[in-house]
């Protein structure tokens, strides 16, 4: 199933494929995919020659460090992949029994980039330009792949690249910047999604660009309500520009 998938998805013009073994949710898990494939060693060893064998083009891996802390299984699995032909891997320095507890570990991270060959991507916690620096020496990894800290915060990669580069911060985006940043993203889900269901898939992203911002939670309450993209998209503008013009109570949400 998994290699007809990955043709189906060559076919339609897919230039990579990325199995994703590091998912936690237990809905997931549940039906033995995403982090609890990690558990089988032999079926992740199927999965991939198969997928392997049925693309022309590159298959990556992402995983966790393993199933649980008493069965941390990142080395054995990353062998694995590389044996069978997966050209790169992101770890993310959790189990699946840790979801998104406590602190990222990188010691196994950089215990994988020793095992193996092919690029390794460090993931988990990555939210500064520092913390990037600090997992990039503490790991030896080739990149870092950075989620939940890009959330409302898409300005994160630019931070990152520029310290990394010169040692040197980049000046906070502008509200304005921000205002028009995160319309142009709301846009571009209307546009994906429709307008329903660009709305409500909205409405979490609109969330995560206000998080830590004056009168955040009364800003969501009302984006809450809205129900066309032009309201919203009104809703974003006017907080935004309130923001920038003093007019919203400076007092953290």
């Amino acid at each position: 199933m998994m290699a007809d998938a990955a043709q189906r998805n060559v076919d339609a013009g897919a230039q990579i494929i990325d199995i994703n073994m590091g998912c936690p949710a237990k809905k997931v898990c549940n039906k033995a995919a995403g982090s609890s494939l990690l558990r089988d060693e032999e079926l992740v060893a199927r999965i991939l020659k198969a997928v392997v064998a049925a693309v022309s083009v590159p298959v990556t891996l992402k995983i966790r460090t393993g199933w649980s802390v008493e069965q941390r299984n990142g080395v054995r699995i990353a062998q694995i992949a590389e044996a069978l032909g997966v050209q790169a891997l992101a770890v993310h320095g959790r189990t699946r029994a840790c979801m998104f507890n406590g602190d990222a570990e990188y010691a196994t991270i950089a215990a994988i980039k020793n095992a193996v060959h092919i690029p390794v991507f460090a993931n988990g916690d990555i939210d500064s330009p520092q913390k990037a620096k600090l997992v990039l020496e503490m790991t030896g990894a080739d990149g870092l792949m950075i989620g939940r800290s890009a959330q409302g915060r898409p300005w994160i990669f630019r931070e990152i690249f520029f310290y990394l580069s010169t040692g040197k911060f980049l000046p906070s985006p502008s509200t304005h910047e921000v205002r028009d940043t995160m319309r142009a993203h709301l846009r571009n889900l209307y546009a994906h999604y429709g307008e329903w269901a660009g709305i409500r898939v909205a409405r979490k992203h609109i969330a995560w660009y206000a998080r830590g911002r004056p009168q955040a939670e009364n800003f969501r309450h009302a984006v809450m309500q809205t129900e066309t993209s032009a309201t919203q998209l009104d809703a974003v503008q006017s907080y935004f520009d309130a923001l920038a013009e003093g007019e919203v109570i400076q007092t953290a949400a």
